[in-house]
């Protein structure tokens, strides 16, 4: 086989995927799987290319063919690697990948008697279900929720992970959630807050969404070695990563919101300020800490009061001064300087100000129109000062 630069192409690599299956060419078949990997790495472009050129259900049907019967493990490590790598980062990659019926090949390799396979099987997994277009686990199924179980409780980082993104994934009905916190879910996340950083925000994501308008989930949850979850949540929304602080906040939110855990002012208060410091984060952490910070305050009139005790407006206000601004974080500050604008004229005063009131006006010919909306919703509650009432 020439060894030439040419045949190292995405065109040339795709066709040989064809090419070198069969007895005596695992060996050939091994090195085109890495140099599409070593390609396709951190390499959009690359991706792209080879999805145009169906690479994608080639490399899955040599995964079904070698899982099948057992064949070379490492042909299946580098087949599971491939195609975790076509899924991370790229939605079009994960697309291919469920289309292609990858993932139920990648989850029969997690029950392989070698510990690299499932790590690579694992590995892929988690990148599939980071994405919105990942499939749906059943948990319901009595079959399904024992396979979440045992990974959840096994020795390898990368399965753990899995199954705590199948459950933030997969869980959005209440039969789910409880069937979740009956098999002792909650539990296993709370002590996995105590592992890898990433074993940390995928389970704090996973109790949202078990918890989430669910009050006897949460009662549960709340219980848990006598409010000791509780406690590490509340030392969560103090952590030094802007992530792990922003999830430990929705999961104190979800909870406080279904009044089965009195959580005080002072509670509330240091959700309220942590979201606000959160808006400087560049990640989509500074862009959602708004919507959070719009769920704590909505129709509460003693938050919002104490919102602008401590300075929550006059802080949101000053954010405004910055250029540019995210669409979905200036859309986020403006609903919530909205929400504390509908009863306190205090509020309505320090935003009357030509320095934010003009901000706020420029926002209404702004090319995104939940912030045209959301500018026109403050405009129409800073309208009911007293003070413009008596400048008309």
């Amino acid at each position: 086989m020439p060894t030439t630069a040419a045949s190292n192409r995405p065109e040339d690599l795709t066709e040989r995927l064809s090419e070198v299956g069969g007895v005596g060419k695992g060996e050939a078949l091994l090195k085109v799987l890495r140099e599409v990997k070593n390609q396709i790495i951190g390499n959009k472009t690359k991706k792209l290319r080879y999805l145009h050129l169906g690479a994608v259900p080639k490399i899955v049907s040599v995964l079904a063919a070698f899982a099948s019967d057992g064949g070379d493990s490492a042909i299946i490590v580098q087949a599971a690697a491939v195609i975790g790598s076509f899924s991370c980062g790229v939605e079009d990659g994960v697309r291919a990948v469920v289309e292609a019926g990858a993932v139920p090949h990648l989850i029969r390799i997690l029950s392989y008697p070698d510990e690299k396979v499932i790590d690579a099987g694992a590995r892929s997994l988690r990148m599939i279900f980071q994405s919105k277009l990942a499939p749906k686990y059943d948990v319901l199924r009595n079959k399904n929720m024992m396979f979440l179980l045992s990974l959840l409780n096994s020795n390898n980082e990368n399965a753990i992970e899995l199954a705590v993104r199948i459950i933030a994934h997969s869980c959005d009905k209440n039969e789910e959630q409880n069937a979740l916190c009956d098999a002792g879910v909650l539990q296993r996340l709370v002590h996995l807050l105590e592992g890898s950083l990433n074993q940390r925000d995928a389970s704090l994501g996973s109790i949202v969404a078990i918890v989430k308008n669910n009050r006897e989930v949460a009662m549960a949850f709340a219980s848990i070695e006598n409010g000791k979850a509780l406690s590490a949540l509340t030392e969560l929304i103090h952590d030094r990563y802007p992530q792990t602080r922003y999830l430990a906040c929705m999961c104190l939110i979800a909870i406080g919101q279904l009044s089965c855990y009195a959580q005080d002012l002072q509670t509330k208060t240091n959700l309220m300020l942590v979201l606000v410091e959160l808006l400087e984060d560049s990640s989509h952490v500074g862009d959602d800490s708004p919507f959070a910070l719009l769920d704590i305050i909505t129709d509460k009139e003693e938050l919002q009061l104490q919102a602008i005790v401590i300075n929550v407006v006059e802080k949101l206000c000053n954010y405004l001064e910055k250029s540019p601004i995210p669409p979905r974080r200036l859309q986020g500050i403006l609903l919530a300087l909205a929400e504390l604008c509908s009863k306190s004229e205090i509020c309505r005063c320090q935003l009357i100000s030509p320095q934010f009131l003009n901000t706020i006006v420029d926002a209404l010919k702004h090319v995104s129109a939940g912030v045209r909306i959301a500018a026109c919703t403050c405009i129409r509650n800073i309208s009911r000062s007293v003070k413009v009432c008596n400048m008309n």
